[in-house]
């Protein structure tokens, strides 16, 4: 009697061992191979549960199906759909650390870089292969209207939000918290180097700044000439003058791959021809670099007025303060233009 009572207690204990032992290995054994080759997970929008085993398992992630769902199922995580996100694994995570890390880990930032686009809708097409949503996406959120006001802008000047640099985003980053971020580290931006304070004593919002410095940008390639030449653009503003950008009116033509402004140019009807309208267009003419900020609020003091190219390979500018100096210059300058047959 009491031997087949031991047996019995015996049996059961055994059971109750190996029940305890495939419930323990169902949550704390390796779920996520240990020779893992793709690390990052990225989870689209509207993932099914079953597509996010399919995905996993056709990347090589996840080692048992069934033990991940049954235990999903435990924890509240097997859910149409689940949590959006690009999360990076570790080589033979258990089922538990997999679970909780894909429920309320931290997700795997990208890398997005932004540097002199010309356009909102190029910033778009810039950040969208790294960010969840498509270009498109962007580009509507960017033509917002109540959006960009929101934020302190107006579309003209909106691309001046932007500040050229690298940025660690959350993949599945909305255009509203991907318009915030740009917020935030456009203030950064402005109170670094007492840059606000700057432009102050300019008599220049940021925002003119930022435009003023997308043109000289565009006049030269040389660093060391910027200071001066926004010295000289803030001087023809000081003075009331047109300021003359060409670049302005490359901008009002949308012929890009313009070699040489002619005069019917200048004649174009735009309220970006600082040929024919005095002081700063509506908003800068494309992003602009950080240098080219700061050469803005770091201008030289001189008296030029008037600058051209050198008639020369050099890229560089001549300067001149009086219109006789001045067309001296210009015509030595497109003597040489028209013996290299530039039009």
């Amino acid at each position: 009697m009491w031997r087949k009572i031991g047996i019995v207690i015996l049996l059961l204990a055994c059971i109750g061992g190996y029940t305890g032992w495939v419930y323990y290995s169902g949550i704390y054994d390796p779920i996520v191979p240990k020779d893992l080759e793709e690390e990052i997970l990225t989870i689209p929008e509207g993932t099914s549960f079953k597509g996010l085993m399919d995905l996993m398992h056709s990347q090589g992630q996840l080692i048992d199906t069934s033990d991940f769902s049954w235990l999903a199922s435990k924890m509240n995580y097997k859910k149409d759909p689940v949590r959006t996100g690009r999360f990076k694994l570790k080589a033979g995570m258990s089922n538990i650390e997999l679970i909780r890390h894909l429920r309320a880990g931290p997700q795997s930032t990208v890398r997005v870089v932004l540097h002199n686009e010309r356009f909102l809708t190029d910033i778009a097409g810039k950040i969208a292969p790294s960010l969840a949503l498509d270009s498109a996406q962007y580009a509507t959120a960017f033509a917002d209207t109540a959006l960009i006001s929101s934020l302190g802008y107006t579309p003209e000047n909106f691309i001046s939000l932007f500040i050229p640099n690298s940025y660690d985003f959350y993949w599945s980053s909305s255009p509203e918290a991907f318009l915030k971020r740009m917020k935030k580290e456009n203030d950064k931006f402005w109170s670094e180097k007492k840059r606000e304070n700057k432009a102050a004593d300019l008599g220049l919002s940021k925002e003119e700044v930022y435009t003023l410095a997308s043109i000289i940008q565009r006049e030269t390639n040389a660093p060391q000439e910027l200071p001066t030449i926004a010295g000289l653009y803030l001087n023809r503003l000081n003075r009331g003058m047109l300021l003359q950008a060409d670049p302005t009116v490359v901008f009002a033509t949308g012929n890009f791959d313009l070699r040489r402004v002619l005069r019917k140019h200048t004649k174009i009807d735009s309220p970006y021809n600082t040929y024919r309208n005095k002081g700063l267009p509506p908003g800068p003419i494309s992003m602009t670099t950080i240098a080219s900020i700061d050469g803005v609020l770091n201008a030289d003091e001189h008296d030029y007025i008037f600058f051209c190219a050198k008639p020369d390979n050099s890229g560089l500018h001549a300067f001149a303060k009086t219109l006789k100096e001045h067309n001296r210059n210009a015509s030595r300058f497109h003597s040489w233009l028209n013996k290299r047959g530039i039009r």
